[in-house]
């Protein structure tokens, strides 16, 4: 979908017409019959509510749908705009029109307000219908373009910011959604190469035979029961201070996880394609502060494996030994991503020496029990990463929910013959999942882990997505990239 802004009307306009309206104040300029219909409709322009009518104009007949906007000054004004800009695509995006003219007149808002009404738009207007060949016509997505009318001032520079971020959550969106025989770690790895080429992003990548190398065990121990290599995807984003130290962004990238030895239940194990939902997102959050030229110096880095049962899988009841020395009793192969994050995570911290790190990874169904579908977990050994995060997620939509950690945990995963197991006691396995990897991150390095297991993908439609991958992190981690690593030059 693109997105056009006018200065003035054209003189043909498409035949869908938005007219977007305060709540309790609509348009002055509307036709009797549609305020009047608004009225019997009991239209009152609440946030997201909407109202359509067909009205004649120049011989010829138009929509025109009304959107509510909600109150003016409300707590939560946002997030109501986003989904006002929703509505229009959820009428439009399959009605058979091409074309949407977004008349702004008259409403008010601000450059900002503006962007954030189009980023609801084109954030629920994401379909993945490559693999569906027998659509009928009335599914198939017809609208192309949105022009807009009125916009504010400085509104379109706005907007190249938030359209940056729409690429980036897209992108995530992609990769989660693609079937694990598409998707894998070496496809992964070249999907990213293709998508950020042109950037200014530079890629590395280490293979097998680099991580054996360097006593990558923990890593290697996962993969080495699939036919798919596994992979370490570095992205550097170089937008800071020359000689800062970058941020890290650290994403698990199970990119199908059977349950190996440990094997998951068949029913729902499709759903296990988007265990790589953490990398996905710092794929995708990459490539948007990438493409918005971010100020900020920060590295984005995805261990890509395969969780699979052959007959080299590793076994519960194994000994491996991480890159950092410390050795792992594997009681359990299915708590296979802390496996993978202990070693991408000493690798990050040795190769870039970090300022911080926040991890992300679909690590455990424990957190899905705990918060459903509305909040992430976050774990933290630092207080105002935390509170910054916290921010972040409040602002972007990406809610999180603040976790304990503490040494009382730490005793549910000692091993009796090794430095520590990688699963502990029924109770408190996220906790537990959180206190592993804390033991992977060296002395004084702020960090945060977020357990992202319920939030990657949804079986319902939501605000800005419909059912399916959300692209859930893109938007907290560049909010906090713009709100804690950079020094923005508006409010």
């Amino acid at each position: 979908m693109q997105i056009h802004f006018l200065t003035a009307a054209p003189a043909r306009p498409p035949r869908a017409r938005v007219r977007v309206a305060n709540q309790d104040a609509l348009p002055a300029d509307l036709p009797a019959v549609v305020r009047e219909g608004a009225a019997a409709a009991r239209f009152t322009a609440k946030p997201a509510q909407s109202h359509e009518a067909f009205v004649e104009s120049d011989g010829r007949v138009e929509r025109l749908l009304l959107v509510g906007l909600g109150e003016t000054g409300a707590a939560g004004r946002m997030g109501s705009i986003e989904r006002a800009g929703a509505v229009v695509s959820i009428r439009f995006l399959t009605s058979g029109e091409a074309a949407v003219l977004v008349d702004l007149g008259g409403s008010g808002l601000s450059p900002v307000e503006t962007a954030a009404f189009l980023l609801g738009l084109r954030l629920r207007a994401w379909r993945h219908d490559a693999y569906r060949t027998k659509l009928p016509d009335e599914q198939k997505v017809t609208l192309k373009d949105v022009f807009v009318l009125g916009a504010p001032e400085g509104a379109e520079a706005e907007w190249a910011r938030e359209s940056a971020l729409c690429e980036g959550v897209e992108f995530t969106r992609r990769l989660v959604t693609e079937p694990g025989n598409v998707l894998y770690p070496e496809s992964f790895v070249a999907a990213v190469q293709e998508r950020v080429a042109g950037t200014g992003l530079e890629v590395r990548v280490l293979d097998d035979a680099e991580m054996r190398a360097l006593g990558m065990g923990a890593l290697l121990g996962v993969a080495q029961g699939s036919v798919r290599p596994a992979r370490i995807l570095a992205m550097v984003w170089n937008g800071g201070a020359a000689g800062a130290k970058p941020f890290a962004f650290v994403g698990k990238g199970v990119t199908f996880d059977t349950g190996g030895i440990s094997l998951k239940p068949g029913a729902g194990m499709e759903d296990m394609k988007w265990d790589m939902g953490g990398a996905g997102a710092v794929a995708g959050a990459m490539l948007a502060l990438a493409l918005r030229k971010a100020k900020a110096h920060v590295v984005g880095i995805c261990g890509l494996v395969e969780n699979m049962p052959d007959g080299g899988a590793q076994r519960p009841g194994d000994v491996v030994t991480s890159m950092s020395g410390q050795t792992i009793e594997v009681i359990n192969t299915d708590a296979e991503g802390r496996l993978v994050l202990a070693d991408v995570l000493t690798w990050t911290q040795k190769e870039f020496q970090p300022a911080g790190i926040v991890d992300l990874a679909t690590l455990t169904g424990a957190m899905m029990m705990a918060l459903g579908s509305e909040y992430a977990g976050i774990f933290a050994n630092d207080e105002p990463l935390a509170e910054a995060l916290l921010a972040a997620g409040k602002a972007s939509g990406d809610k999180l929910w603040r976790f304990p950690l503490g040494t009382a945990y730490d005793k549910l995963i000692d091993s009796p013959i090794a430095d520590m197991k990688n699963m502990g006691a029924r109770t408190a396995g996220a906790i537990t999942a959180a206190q592993f990897i804390q033991r992977f991150i060296e002395k004084g390095t702020p960090w945060a882990h977020l357990d992202i297991a319920g939030v990657v993908w949804a079986d319902k439609a939501g605000a800005t997505w419909d059912k399916g991958a959300t692209g859930y992190g893109v938007r907290l981690l560049d909010r906090y990239v713009r709100d804690a690593l950079e020094q923005p030059e508006r409010p």
